[in-house]
């Protein structure tokens, strides 16, 4: 079998060919950026700390895998991320000293990932007062106490 070679053959076919693969190849992703802030940015253990992660994207950042929150190199959690680019999530920490806080977009057939990191320093809860004189509920390191000065009754029977 003799294969028949014909003027311009190969560019018709090329051409063909590289227009076939561009309708196929997926438009490329929006480039992305995120912020993320912490409120309060100090805590005590066990104190609610807001965390706030916003995405800008020329498209809608919604939908994906969300935006994932992560203290140092472990996972919070992971939340929706609305039409707007918010995302939020409140958490509380156990342990005291400097905690980074990434908020990782993971994008979506439309936006780009990205990522951003802000810190929350948490401090030991502080200490209850001592040596409050006077009614004391809920903080003077007990449910309730009391201190009772010198009571004295006088009764004059006419």
């Amino acid at each position: 079998m003799r294969r028949r070679r014909t003027r311009g053959g190969w560019a018709v076919t090329s051409a063909a060919l590289a227009a076939v693969l561009a309708a196929a190849a997926p438009a490329a992703a929006a480039a992305s950026s995120t912020s993320v802030t912490a409120s309060p940015s100090t805590a005590t253990v066990g104190g609610s700390v807001q965390l706030t992660a916003a995405v800008t994207c020329g498209s809608d950042p919604s939908g994906g895998l969300g935006m994932s929150f992560f203290d140092g190199g472990d996972l919070l959690t992971t939340v929706p991320v609305a039409a707007d680019g918010q995302a939020t999530y409140t958490t509380s920490f156990t342990t005291t000293g400097t905690h980074t806080i990434t908020a990782a977009y993971n994008g979506n057939e439309a936006c780009d990932a990205s990522n951003s990191t802000t810190t929350v320093q948490v401090s030991s809860s502080p200490a209850p007062p001592d040596g409050t004189p006077g009614l004391c509920l809920l903080a003077c390191g007990s449910l309730i106490g009391f201190v009772v000065g010198d009571i004295h009754n006088t009764v004059n029977f006419g």
